[in-house]
């Protein structure tokens, strides 16, 4: 189980984006074998220009898109707290799986 999941709030912590935060958009899971690692789309973070060709219904030219992030370099805010947060799992006494903050020890939805 990942410690990001959709729609989660968080922060960069490593790169050149280190500090902004914004809405993770995306999961992408890497293979568990290969040097492929698992990365998120965070909506404004690692921002690159694409240039597209004009057609008929599209006026083209420059487009800035969203690329994807290494989730080592992601730390989810707390809602409670307001700050970055690492994530400790626990388990329910019905059995469920749930994330917990580190630093106030709220259970992060």
């Amino acid at each position: 189980m990942l410690h990001i999941k959709k729609k989660d709030k968080v922060m960069v912590i490593a790169g050149d984006d280190k500090g902004k935060s914004g809405e993770v958009l995306e999961i992408m899971l890497g293979a568990a074998l290969s040097k492929i690692k698992t990365r998120a789309i965070v909506s404004k973070i690692n921002i690159a220009i694409k240039h597209k060709k004009p057609t008929q219904s599209d006026p083209g030219g420059r487009v800035e898109i969203e690329r994807p992030v290494a989730i080592s370099k992601l730390a989810v805010i707390c809602q409670k707290c307001a700050r970055p947060t690492k994530v400790k799992f626990d388990r329910l006494a019905d059995g469920k799986k749930i994330r917990i903050c580190k630093n106030c020890g709220e259970v992060i939805l």
